[in-house]
Formats: structure tokens, C-alpha cells, sequence
């Protein structure tokens, strides 16, 4: 008797709410290939990084079969869904796709999205970050879904057979429609000048809203910022571990070595 083959088992989360568009085609496509379970937000959450809820409960409401809102943070859903949803290990987390890019060392440190997948990794679960940048309209952002989650169906199905190496991620961003392809990249920069406006409200207390302005792209051709500009989609391996390992040993560590023994 031939042995049914498992199904691989999904964990998508987000940082735009359960209800993003994005979020609802890349289930709608990776449905294709395995179990898809939504777990997400209530409402938007962006630019929440790595946030977690510890001074108040949380509450995960089942909207439909497989799809959980949680009102909390996206790492507060990938904690929930793996403890207490998932029927067992996801064989992958994608988190988004979010709508906008997600390009930089700013991005990548205040991201919700990009925030879901290190949690995912922390806890040894392969994962993902997807965002997607809209092409400019009258209305708005225009944003290809449908384009985009087969996209990223085509990149899962690889993923499942070349597996990440431990406590590493990936953080992918595609450009508006049509592609030129794939690059793997590494880390730019988006310098913000950010806005802090001050006003008053009724009673004449001042309240601050603080804007992002325009960032300005800067880093090698070979950088997340610069090969999406030109139309590519961009892979950027990220990791856990921090560590600044060239100045591991530098002289400036030595003097802080030695000050101390001095101060004994």
C-alpha cells in the first residue's frame, strides 16, 4: 500500500491586520501546496519590530477555518500560533506579504513583517519576510497580488526542498510588475528625515505626530535598496546573531579592556 506524503504545514502572519490583501492572496496560492494557517493581527501593526505583549492578556478570536486575529503584536502571534494553534511544526513562516517594501537596515529594524520571521527563526522555525512595493497611481498605490503570491508559491517550493541554515531568515521585496528577475542581496541603507510635528489638542495639551518624510536610498549596486529600484526582486539572507565580529578584536575594545583594570 503507497504511503500518503504529508502535507507541508504553513504559518502565515503579518504585520497589516488578518484582513491585508496581501496576506489573503498568499493563502490563497500556498493552499495549493500544503495546510495554511493564518495567524495575524486584529488591525495594522506596523513598524512594531520585535514588540511583545507582557502587561495586559491577549486574545486569539477564530475568524474561520485555520484564521486567527490576535490582538496583539506579530510576535505575540507567532508565539500563540506555535504553542497553542498549529496542530504541529509549520515547515515554514512567511510573514506578509506586506504592502510596501521593507528595504534597509531602518526597515528591517522597525518592521513588523520582517519582526515575524525573527521571531520564527528564534524559535527554529524556517522563515520568510515578503513584502511588496505598489506601483504608483491616481488613487494611490496599485498593488499586483496575484502576480506576486504565485511568486512567492514559486520560491516556497524551492524552500521546501533546500532548507535555511539555522538562525537565518530571508527578507524578500518585490517591485511593481513586470519583474526583471532575482537577485540575492545584501543590506542598504534608507536615510529618513523625519518629521516631528507638534500641535494642541481641545484642551491645549500638545501632542506630537511624528512623519517619515522621504527617505533617500543609499548602498552598493548590489544592495536590497538599489536592485529593487531597478526593477528586481531582492533576497537578502539575514541572521540572528548581531554580532559586529570585526571589531571583535579591535583596539577600541582593547582600551575599554584596559581602562577598566585600571579603575580596580
Amino acid at each position: 500500500m503507497t504511503k500518503k506524503k504529508k502535507q507541508p504545514l504553513f504559518l502565515l502572519t503579518n504585520d497589516d491586520g488578518y484582513l491585508s490583501p496581501g496576506l489573503t492572496a498568499l493563502a490563497k496560492e500556498l493552499d495549493q501546496l500544503g495546510r495554511v494557517y493564518v495567524v495575524a493581527p486584529d488591525r495594522e501593526r506596523s513598524s512594531i519590530s520585535l514588540a511583545l505583549t507582557l502587561r495586559r492578556p491577549l486574545r486569539a478570536e477564530k475568524i474561520s477555518r485555520n484564521v486567527y486575529a490576535v490582538d496583539g503584536t506579530p510576535a505575540d502571534c507567532v508565539y500563540i500560533a506555535l504553542r497553542h494553534i498549529l496542530p504541529g511544526k509549520p515547515d515554514l513562516l512567511i510573514s506578509g506579504m506586506n504592502l510596501g517594501g521593507n528595504l534597509g537596515c531602518q526597515d528591517v529594524s522597525y518592521s513588523g513583517t520582517v519582526a515575524a520571521a525573527l521571531q520564527g527563526t528564534f524559535m527554529g522555525i524556517p522563515s520568510i519576510a515578503v513584502s511588496l512595493i505598489g506601483r504608483n497611481g491616481r488613487n494611490g498605490h496599485r498593488y499586483d497580488f496575484e502576480a506576486a503570491a504565485s511568486l512567492v508559491k514559486a520560491l516556497v517550493e524551492v524552500l521546501l526542498k533546500k532548507k535555511l541554515p539555522s538562525k537565518t531568515f530571508l527578507n524578500i521585496n518585490i517591485p511593481p510588475f513586470p519583474v526583471k528577475g532575482l537577485k540575492i542581496t545584501r543590506l542598504g541603507e534608507k536615510r529618513y528625515s523625519p518629521e516631528l510635528i507638534k500641535k494642541k489638542d481641545p484642551r491645549g495639551k500638545a501632542y506630537f505626530w511624528i512623519g517619515v518624510g522621504h527617505p533617500r536610498a543609499v548602498g552598493p549596486k548590489n544592495s536590497d535598496v538599489q536592485v529593487v529600484d531597478r526593477g528586481w526582486v531582492s533576497v537578502t539572507p539575514l541572521q540572528i546573531d548581531r554580532t559586529a565580529n570585526s571589531i571583535l578584536s579591535s583596539g577600541l575594545l582593547s582600551s575599554l579592556k584596559t581602562s577598566l583594570k585600571k579603575s580596580r
